[in-house]
């Protein structure tokens, strides 16, 4: 292991943070690796491992990696997550995720026979752009949605509104107003327009995410300095996006840190994410707590300081309704995951007093 150089993860986001967590495991002849690209049962790692084809010392060689199938919780890695691997290029352990994107993956309706489980997006992120095209119709709820998933992940957001450059009139306002405490970006990435400013808000390990055409791989290609992921122009008639982008990858950026690009969000449902959304919403909760009433529900109640302020004009009525539309979304999930919990455990004793009771008869059977 006195062979291993960790410097060569540097590029890659290896710090102090990191080496502690990974110090319990080098009595174990492991070596830390990270996710840039999974592949079902493979991943693609950064990892300081010579190779046929490593030709340079500067950085780490990326590998192939194999997930062992017994492992369920190796079994859920995602892109940008801290892995121990053995000189079989087998991975073995996970490290502690510092930061994590979630959202819920959710089959079916809201009703009795729709399930719903959490999938990691990305994992170890510092800074997450919301990114969406200036060029159109800008969706605020699907921001604010987004930003929700942001914050939840314990990342700091930014909202980036792309292609710029074919923009006749961005509501950079609007968007503020949708995202109090974010900073909120116009840039071009062809032609250079907010570029400067965008660089200057990226810290550590920065994923991209938004909507097919919203630009991220363009963006992610003008910050990476090179044409690493493929575009596709968006159709005219709709301005639809096409998913260019198929992995979430990991490369490092030439001014320090990491960038993911991931493929488009068709659908974001929340997962666990009610601080998500008072982080997102806090203009409005700021407001609830000066209402007459703690259980103030800003319907009809006297002294609602949220409903003065959509009269007075000081809040949009828009952005109360997503506030309520999104926490009811939030509080459904979390119940329908409550009540799947407690389903699970109710078959579990369910079979263990089945099986006592089998037992027990097949003793007296034995004792007659």
């Amino acid at each position: 292991m006195s062979s291993v150089d960790y410097d060569l993860l540097v590029p890659y986001g290896w710090n102090s943070t990191y080496a502690a967590d990974y110090l319990p495991l080098l009595g174990d002849g492991l070596i830390p690796a990270r996710v840039i690209r999974m592949d079902r049962s493979e991943c693609d790692i950064a990892a300081p491992l010579p190779t046929a084809d490593y030709q340079s010392r500067l950085t780490a060689a990326v590998v192939r990696a194999q997930l062992p199938r017994s492992d369920s919780e190796i079994s859920g890695l995602c892109t940008g997550d801290w892995v121990a691997i053995d000189r079989a290029r087998t991975v073995r352990a996970l490290l502690p995720r510092r930061t994590a994107i979630v959202r819920a993956a959710i089959s079916g309706q809201p009703d009795a026979r729709a399930r719903s489980a959490q999938q990691v997006l990305a994992a170890n992120v510092d800074t997450v752009l919301v990114c969406t095209a200036g060029d159109g119709d800008i969706d605020l709820g699907r921001i604010e949605r987004l930003l929700a998933l942001a914050w939840e992940s314990g990342a700091q957001p930014a909202v980036v509104l792309t292609k710029a450059d074919l923009a006749h009139d961005i509501p950079i306002e609007d968007v503020g107003a949708a995202a109090p405490g974010v900073t909120v970006l116009a840039v071009s990435a062809t032609g250079g327009a907010g570029m400067d400013a965008l660089h200057s808000l990226l810290s550590g390990t920065v994923a991209l995410i938004g909507p097919s055409g919203a630009g991220k791989s363009t963006l992610a290609n003008a910050l990476l300095g090179a044409r690493v992921f493929a575009t596709i122009a968006v159709r005219e008639g709709d301005k639809r996006g096409r998913h260019t982008t198929v992995h979430r990858e990991l490369r490092p950026l030439p001014g320090g840190g990491t960038l993911i690009d991931t493929p488009g969000l068709r659908s974001v449902g929340l997962w666990d994410a009610a601080e998500g959304l008072g982080r997102t919403f806090s203009d409005v909760e700021s407001l609830s707590a000066d209402c007459r009433f703690a259980d103030c529900s800003h319907e009809t109640e006297p002294g609602c300081a949220v409903l003065a302020a959509i009269e007075s004009g000081a809040l949009p009525r828009r952005r109360l309704d997503s506030y309520r539309k999104l926490s009811r979304e939030n509080d459904w999930l979390a119940a329908r995951t409550d009540a799947r919990l407690r389903a699970e455990r109710k078959k579990v004793w369910k079979d263990i007093n089945k099986s006592q009771r089998r037992m027990y008869k097949d003793r007296g059977g034995k004792q007659r």
